[in-house]
């Protein structure tokens, strides 16, 4: 984390020098001279962090001592910086040039006072780094001999102590829940192709792929069906020569062969020579335990030849890439083991805690207690087994065990039984590269069990400055490229996927959090607030997290370096919260509020100039201050789900505002679909946010044309929703979408049904992945079929007498398709052999004259979620449904009487074995007036 601190400032006093340069008055040299000793000092930072994990080093204490000074002094670089940026430099301003040249000299007056601060304080830090960068050759001088020592090793030995060793000794009865994934990897190895293929077993730290690979590497079946097998400890440090040596040492033992003299003197072309040629005549196994280099497949291609005897490859690791990469020279089978079920990690426990108990067997009085403990584990074979283990040495008393349960955090530290626990874990975390450390431990700051959107937190990540600015694509897709990389390395648990395969939450495994929890407690990345916390006693700190809001939450004025606060309390916040906090943490650049109960957001908002983060999202608030125009490097506003129904003009000022999502929906109310979201009225003066790439939902009938206008300006759009469209609007506002060359989501609502909006684009937009249509046409848009990203469509109120799927039907990417509120307004619908090859989502609501339903054979091949709802004349199943191999789901809401009990069994339904084949029938009934009042019943099949 250090090194994140010194790359970012680094990164800020190279922008500081190169464009404020003209304004340092006589501190640009003495930046340049911090910039040039921090990129020095920079260069031990990787080294330091390795030794200063290290726990035989002996002066350990004394890097983790220099690595902490580094960041807190890269800290006070960044405060000055920003302290600079937001007290010195003038603004931008648009004056003639005689009064902006007064202007300038009567800031540059009023500003003096803070340039001699600033300068004071530079000229401190500068003292202080070359100090810090002296005091590193005491650290240091011995890193050139480690290196060399480090490149000599070969496969990796663990040292005496290390937690991963414990696996390699675990006797078949310890193992319990890998029946089936065993079973599966046996077949893989002993049947199928005689090419040569590779295993992978993926999984987080500590889930067991080791013990796993193992007792299958050692089954019986398996030794008698391969000539020669090797078992390598790969993990981080390694040589490809070293770990070719030990290959086929073990590959000799293991058929009992002599082992080829002078192995150790060959060149590298000889050694791999020596490997092939052994193994070329043989059915081999090679088990790679612990791989973690992505390309490690480059290192051992050619050593391991394809000799079509059925030889094959096992790795285990964390990083599914390492698997993925092998898929250019091999026949790649993953399985990603899953945590353990809970009757599984009951049984373990209960084999661990209670082994020296008769029967194996919880005491009625600890069951309740151990459930809990067992839950806390999260299906986690390690934590299991460590905490079982732990409880094993206790009394069986309930103090004894509620002690443990309630201070598991402490006990993960201290305890000699859990600290396996941690340094596994640790493993995935210290192997990131430092940008992706930074990401990680963010999601230390959410609360235990939080279903963290992805959205939200890729948006924090780029606001916090972690997300690097590639010119060749969107900063948030280098943000989910970061996300990715972060669950392609077992790090992060995914909660909920999108219909498109991307990933809507996430979370992070309970154990894991507490392990970043303790990262973050040691790089001072975040403070968890909770209740009666005081801030006072809270040493430096980046971030807050606010569980808990008490009186006294913001006594504190010393902690001027907060960069980030979260509230995640569910209370009644503080009077005047938001203002006592706007007037003394000054350099906020990520603040959020979602889901609380703030209602109010005072004047002095405008205080935070460096903000580039607002997320009022899913509270109380109904208006938002006119000095909201003053935080002129706010990106994100998220104003989601609140009463926020008109923007100030200042707003307009916000030329680098890109996320503008401001809606509410109603659903205290009944369904309508041109009423159920109300939007946002702007004023005119718009068309100044051309950085703006999401603006959703404007109101279009507050500004009519002159706004359509205004729209044409905001070119680097993506998302787009606007509603209240009138007919004389559609000209001008196909014209203004036809500008939006990057649009990927449309979604257009009319003013009322009999509305007619036709959009004609002179040419489609030509990245349009999602649309949605609210008003009535003269005709089916012919521009829609020609939409080949196109995943999502739904059309509502087009009143088509046609039937649109002969339209849509070859669309080559649709995944889901809504039709409601008389888009169709026929009888009949008629799915074509071989159309939509690609939909998984298919949705017919409110369609009041559709009566039948035919689907032909081999249409809709791939769908597996198909609902209807609201159709008042389909009073029979659609008996086609049964050509529907891949339907996973199918839902009934508010239909006839007679297509429901035509179904259901328990009414004698004729029809029944038309969807007995469905997984999940549910039958939904509203009985209320809200959106959300309905029950559910599922349909025996």
């Amino acid at each position: 984390m250090a090194d994140t601190a010194v790359s970012f400032v680094l990164d800020q006093i190279y922008q500081l020098v190169k464009e404020e340069g003209s304004l340092l008055k006589g501190l640009g040299n003495d930046f340049s001279d911090i910039k040039h000793e921090l990129e020095n000092i920079k260069a031990f930072l990787k080294d330091a962090h390795r030794r200063a994990g290290d726990e035989g080093e002996d002066n350990n204490e004394g890097i983790k001592t220099w690595v902490k000074q580094v960041r807190e002094v890269s800290f006070c670089i960044e405060d000055v910086i920003d302290e600079y940026i937001m007290d010195v430099a003038p603004r931008v301003n648009h004056h003639p040039p005689c009064i902006a040249s007064l202007q300038k000299i009567a800031h540059q007056i009023k500003t003096l006072k803070s340039r001699h601060r600033i300068a004071s304080e530079i000229k401190d830090i500068k003292s202080e780094v070359q100090g810090i960068k002296e005091r590193s050759e005491r650290y240091f001088q011995s890193s050139s001999e480690d290196g060399e020592s480090s490149n000599r090793r070969g496969a990796k030995d663990f040292k005496w102590g290390d937690p991963r060793m414990a696996a390699h000794f675990i006797e078949e009865t310890e193992v319990v829940g890998f029946e089936l994934p065993r079973d599966e990897l046996i077949g893989c190895l002993i049947k199928g192709t005689n090419q040569r293929s590779l295993i992978s077993v993926v999984g987080m730290g500590g889930l067991g792929k080791t013990t796993l690979a193992k007792h299958v590497f050692n089954n019986q079946l398996v030794k008698k069906h391969f000539h020669c097998r090797s078992f390598i400890t790969v993990s981080q440090s390694y040589t490809v020569r070293g770990l070719l040596i030990d290959m086929i040492q073990k590959f000799c033992k293991d058929a009992n062969e002599p082992i080829p003299k002078g192995l150790h003197e060959m060149d590298d072309n000889t050694l791999i020579t020596e490997v092939r040629q052994y193994l070329q005549t043989k059915r081999y196994l090679v088990l790679f335990d612990d791989v973690w280099k992505e390309n490690f497949s480059d290192d051992i291609e050619h050593a391991l030849p394809n000799n079509k005897e059925g030889s094959r490859i096992i790795i285990t690791t964390r990083m599914m890439p390492v698997a993925e990469y092998f898929k250019k020279s091999a026949a790649v089978h993953v399985h990603q083991l899953q945590h353990l079920s809970p009757n599984k990690a009951w049984e373990l426990f209960c084999k661990k805690a209670f082994r020296f108990e008769p029967t194996e067997q919880c005491p009625t009085d600890l069951e309740d207690m151990s459930q809990e403990i067992v839950q806390k584990c999260g299906g986690l074979p390690l934590a299991i087994v460590s905490i079982g283990g732990l409880l094993s040495t206790k009394e069986k008393t309930m103090f004894e065990w509620r002690n443990v349960c309630q201070n598991l955090r402490m006990e993960l530290e201290r305890n000699a039984h859990l600290t396996s626990i941690t340094k596994i874990l640790s493993l995935s975390y210290d192997d990131l590269p430092h940008n992706l450390k930074s990401c990680m431990l963010y999601f230390g700051i959410y609360p235990e069990d939080y279903s963290i959107n992805r959205k939200r937190l890729t948006r924090q990540w780029m606001a916090e400055g972690f997300v690097k600015n590639e010119k060749t694509r969107p900063m948030e897709e280098v943000a989910e490229e970061y996300l990715t990389q972060l669950i392609h390395r077992s790090l992060i648990q995914v909660s909920r996927v999108g219909f498109d395969g991307k990933v809507k939450s996430c979370q992070v495994h309970d154990l894991m959090r507490e392990v970043i929890i303790r990262k973050m407690k040691e790089l001072s990345f975040c403070h968890l607030m909770q209740e009666d916390d005081e801030l006072d006693t809270v040493g430096i700190t980046r971030r807050f997290s606010i569980a808990s809001c008490s009186n006294n939450v913001l006594r504190s004025i010393s902690k001027l370096g907060i960069r980030a606060i979260y509230v995640f309390s569910k209370s009644e916040l503080p009077k005047d919260f938001v203002g006592r906090l706007s007037s003394k943490f000054k350099l906020l650049k990520v603040l959020d509020f979602q889901s609380t109960l703030l209602n109010y957001v005072p004047n002095n908002l405008g205080n935070l100039f460096h903000l580039r983060y607002l997320n009022l999202s899913h509270t109380k608030v109904e208006v938002l201050p006119r000095s909201i125009g003053k935080l002129l490097n706010l990106e994100t506003l998220d104003l989601r789900q609140t009463h926020v129904h008109v923007l100030p003009r200042e707003i307009n000022n916000l030329t680098k505002l890109r996320l503008l999502p401001v809606y509410y929906r109603k659903y205290e109310g009944q369904y309508s679909m041109l009423n159920f979201t109300i939007g946002v009225k702007m004023h005119k003066g718009i068309g100044c946010l051309k950085s703006l790439q999401k603006l959703y939902f404007l109101e279009a009938e507050h500004g009519g044309l002159d706004l359509m206008q205004e729209l044409k300006m905001l070119k680097q759009l993506r998302k787009l929703g606007i509603r209240q469209v009138k007919t004389e609007y559609a000209n001008a506002l196909s014209s203004a979408i036809g500008e939006m060359t990057h649009l990927e989501s449309l979604n257009v609502g009319a003013k009322a049904e009999n509305e007619i909006i036709d959009l004609n684009f002179v040419s489609t937009p030509p990245h349009l992945r999602v649309l949605n249509l609210k008003a009535r046409v003269t005709k089916f848009p012919e521009w829609i079929p020609k939409l080949n990203y196109l995943v999502k469509l739904r059309i509502g109120l087009f009143n088509l007498e046609q039937d649109p799927l002969d339209s849509l039907k070859d669309l080559p990417n649709l995944l889901r398709l809504n039709m409601w509120d008389d888009a169709y307004v026929g009888e009949s619908l008629h799915f074509k052999r071989g159309g939509f090859p690609r939909l998984k989502e298919l949705d017919l609501t409110r369609l009041s004259k559709l009566s039948s339903i035919s689907i032909d054979e081999g249409a809709l091949l791939r769908l597996e979620h198909f609902r209807f709802k609201d159709n008042p004349q389909m009073k029979v199943v659609p008996h086609d449904l049964k050509h529907l191999k891949s339907l996973q789901f199918l839902g009934f809401a508010d239909m006839p009487a007679e297509l429901v009990e035509s179904i259901d069994p328990a009414k004698g339904g004729q029809d029944h074995s038309v969807i007995k084949h469905i997984p999940l029938v549910l039958i939904r009934q509203n009985v209320g007036p809200k959106f959300h009042d309905y029950e559910l019943r599922p349909i025996p099949t």
